[in-house]
């Protein structure tokens, strides 16, 4: 009975008291008015009536920020400040894991980090957060050392000086003065940048290892005939790109080398030689002596970025940054990165594989939907003006499972061969497999072939392939994938001197795409004596001034015929 009466007497709420609150002092203050600060460790937690309480500091766990990020959206309208907190031990499996959460919450607006441990403060500085300490420390809501001004704002400020402070304009007064253009002497660059490259802007490449965003990029400032350029490398020495640029020939006197990391150096260099284009290679080896970070984390890119971008906007220099990638196919660093440049190309194909293709991924200046076609070879990369020509096999004549399609990236039409292979199922489950292709489209194509054609390839192994290594996204080369697929079941070929070019739907029938008469014309230049497209794509078209016969299909089934009899 006696600890009965002891645990309901713990358990019953203490007596509330209410004093009279002090009258504030009048004059000068020397305290702030006191803040909430509110510590949550599930994300349940994380909710409206909390956030009604408008607290100033929220410290989440970080495994919650990475997870329900969404959940702090209330507070952060309010102006909270969110801090991650780390988790006392961090073992060194780990660590990876968790630079990459703080790295994430990093480009959420995430600026602090709680740590417990000493050792934990390096996870904190690697992702560009200030750091404070819990109790464990001692050192409870302390902050790191941060500079607040320097006797130079900026290097940028330090080197070009003070603008004067730009005024709100209406839109009509605005004066429009027309953007001049560089020619690169590259012309599949100066097709994917849109015409040229734009004096003041800045240009991110990204691609793979290995895959050639340095070759290119040495390429486009050795052949910039008439451009004093810079190239600022902080991977390889002044020797190494020499031996390099011997290989890829000299055309440009005007190339300076030099290597580099420092930020500041580096702008340095680049306000004494005025160059009109800089290379960097690459924005994860440069560091600002601002940042108390390594170089290539997320503070450091952003800050040097953000550096070179000023720079590149107050002196009308045209600045190129080469960008590592992740190993999910995105830029390294924060995706305020890309936010900031002007242009991102993505540099991509396969290292087995002789061609590179350059895609525009942003553009401010001109279409994204351009492409531009490389080869690598020994004395560096190649432009091919004409893929159609190296992209199609000299004689497939007798051979099944070969169809050709007539594709177009941006304005760009060229023809692509298309293989397939259809066997029968050796192990239970067949195999579905697409290299250059969709493997979901092709999954959906096949089971309009059996559900609508009645052709049965549920029991068959299905390889297709996009010859020459390129990745193709135009539906208009679905009938080209059926008609090899066709072909291949049953071992019959189809015409060597037959193209073709058309969208298929659901339901069987074959719709209409873009820029008919441009596949067309490719077709034709090439010297293919008959076309199958939509039926719908013949309105408008002028079959007389052609030499090539038009086979207007509206259907699967009428394609197959014409094909096959």
């Amino acid at each position: 009975r006696l600890i009965t009466g002891l645990k309901e007497e713990r358990a019953a709420l203490p007596e509330r008291r209410s004093l009279p609150l002090l009258p504030r002092p009048e004059g000068k203050r020397y305290f702030a008015d006191p803040a909430l600060i509110v510590q949550v460790h599930q994300a349940e937690q994380l909710t409206q009536e909390l956030a009604a309480l408008h607290p100033a500091y929220v410290y989440v766990p970080v495994e919650i920020l990475d997870s329900d990020f969404p959940r702090l959206a209330p507070f952060l309208e309010q102006g909270a400040q969110v801090a991650a907190v780390l988790p006392r031990v961090i073992t060194d499996d780990q660590a990876e894991d968790m630079h990459a959460m703080l790295s994430r919450a990093a480009e959420n607006g995430v600026q602090e980090a709680l740590v417990g441990n000493m050792g934990h403060i390096f996870f904190a500085r690697r992702a560009g957060m200030r750091v404070r300490g819990d109790f464990g420390l001692n050192v409870f809501n302390s902050f790191t050392e941060e500079v607040i001004a320097r006797e130079n704002a900026s290097p940028v400020t330090a080197l070009t000086g003070n603008r004067p402070r730009s005024k709100p304009q209406r839109v009509r007064e605005i004066e429009q003065s027309e953007q001049r253009r560089f020619d690169l002497s590259c012309t599949e660059v100066n097709r994917v940048l849109g015409g040229g490259l734009i004096r003041g802007s800045m240009i991110l490449l990204g691609g793979e290892p290995g895959i050639g965003k340095s070759t290119l990029s040495l390429q486009i400032a050795l052949r910039a005939s008439g451009l004093k350029t810079l190239y600022v490398s902080g991977e390889e020495s002044p020797q190494q790109i020499k031996m390099r640029a011997e290989r890829l020939g000299v055309g440009n006197d005007e190339c300076y080398i030099y290597s580099e990391t420092n930020m500041e150096n580096i702008l340095r260099q680049i306000d004494e030689q005025a160059p009109d284009l800089v290379v960097i290679d690459s924005i994860q080896t440069i560091y600002t002596d601002t940042i108390d970070s390594s170089p290539g984390s997320v503070s450091q890119i952003r800050e040097c970025a953000a550096l070179l971008q000023k720079y590149a906007k107050q002196t009308d220099t045209s600045v190129v940054v080469i960008g590592h990638i992740t190993k999910d196919g995105v830029i390294a660093g924060p995706k305020i990165l890309e936010h900031i440049v002007d242009v991102v190309l993505q540099f991509e194909g396969d290292n087995n594989n002789a061609y590179r293709l350059l895609r525009s991924i942003k553009n401010r200046f001109g279409s994204t939907a351009e492409l531009g076609i490389y080869e690598m070879r020994q004395d560096g990369l190649r432009q091919v003006s004409n893929p159609s020509e190296l992209l199609l096999s000299q004689d497939h004549e007798g051979m099944s499972g070969v169809a050709i399609a007539s594709a177009i990236e941006g304005v760009r039409p060229f023809l692509i061969e298309t293989q397939a292979l259809v066997s029968s199922a050796v192990y239970g489950n067949p195999q579905r497999s697409a290299t250059g292709f969709d493997i979901r489209r092709m999954n959906m194509l096949l089971a309009v072939l059996e559900k609508r054609v009645g052709f049965k390839l549920a029991q068959k192994d299905v390889f297709l392939n996009i010859a020459g290594g390129l990745k193709v996204n135009d539906p208009a080369i679905d009938l080209a994938v059926i008609s090899a697929i066709l072909s291949s079941n049953m071992d019959a070929a189809i015409e060597p001197e037959v193209c073709m070019a058309g969208e298929i739907g659901l339901s069987g029938e074959i719709r209409p795409v873009n820029r008919i008469e441009q596949r067309i014309g490719e077709a034709e230049k090439l010297g293919f004596k008959r076309f199958i497209l939509p039926k719908y794509n013949m309105q408008g078209i002028d079959t007389k001034k052609l030499r090539i016969e038009l086979v207007p299909v509206r259907k699967v089934e009428e394609a197959f015929r014409t094909l096959f009899g």
